[in-house]
C-alpha cells in the first residue's frame, strides 16, 4: 500500500532527508567532475546508500561499518584469480557471514553493495589500484554522509532547542 510522502506529520523529515540526499550527491559530485580519472561515482552511490531518512547516526555508523566491511572483503578477493560468478558468491556469503557476526544486520545490503562495487570488473585483466580506487571513492562518500548526518543532527538539535526555549 502507497503512502503518501507529503502527509503533513511527516512532511519536514521527508523533506529533510530529500535535502541531505542532495547536498551529498552535489558534494560527491564535485570531485566526480574536477578528477574524471577517478571512478568518483561510487562515492555518489556510497553516498546515497549510507545517509538514512530517520537521522539516525547509529544507522549512518552501522552503513559505514557495514561499507567498509564490504570494501575489505572485496578487496581481499579481488586478486584471487577465479571467474568473476564464483567471487561474487564467495564475497557474498562472507560478507553475511561477517556482518551477522559484528551485528550489522540491517546494514548489510550496505555491505553488499560496497563489496559488489569494489569486486565487479569490466575490463578484462585485474588491476589491483582499480580496487583500491574504488574503495577510497566508497569510503569517501561514507565519511561525506557521516559529516552530512552529524551536521544536520546538530543543526536540528539547535533549532528544536530553541523551539522549546520559546
Amino acid at each position: 500500500m502507497l503512502t503518501n510522502p507529503f502527509k503533513k506529520s511527516e512532511f519536514p523529515s521527508n523533506f529533510i532527508y530529500i535535502i541531505k540526499c542532495l547536498v551529498g550527491l552535489l558534494v560527491c559530485y564535485i570531485p566526480y567532475l574536477l578528477i574524471p580519472q577517478y571512478p568518483f561515482y561510487w562515492a555518489i552511490v556510497s553516498v546515497v546508500i549510507v545517509l538514512s531518512p530517520d537521522h539516525s547516526t547509529t544507522q549512518a555508523y552501522n552503513r559505514i561499518k557495514a561499507n567498509i566491511l564490504g570494501c575489505a572483503v572485496g578487496i581481499c578477493l579481488y586478486p584471487i584469480q577465479l571467474p568473476n560468478l564464483i567471487i561474487l558468491c564467495i564475497g557474498v556469503i562472507l560478507t553475511i557471514c561477517i556482518g551477522l557476526a559484528l551485528n550489522i544486520k540491517d546494514a548489510l545490503r550496505s555491505a553488499l553493495a560496497g563489496f559488489v562495487i569494489v569486486t565487479i570488473q569490466q575490463e578484462r585483466s585485474k588491476h589491483w589500484f582499480v580496487a583500491v580506487e574504488r574503495v577510497v571513492c566508497v569510503v569517501s562518500g561514507c565519511v561525506i554522509a557521516l559529516l552530512i548526518t552529524v551536521l544536520f543532527n546538530l543543526i536540528l538539535s539547535k533549532r528544536e532547542v530553541k523551539a522549546a526555549e520559546h
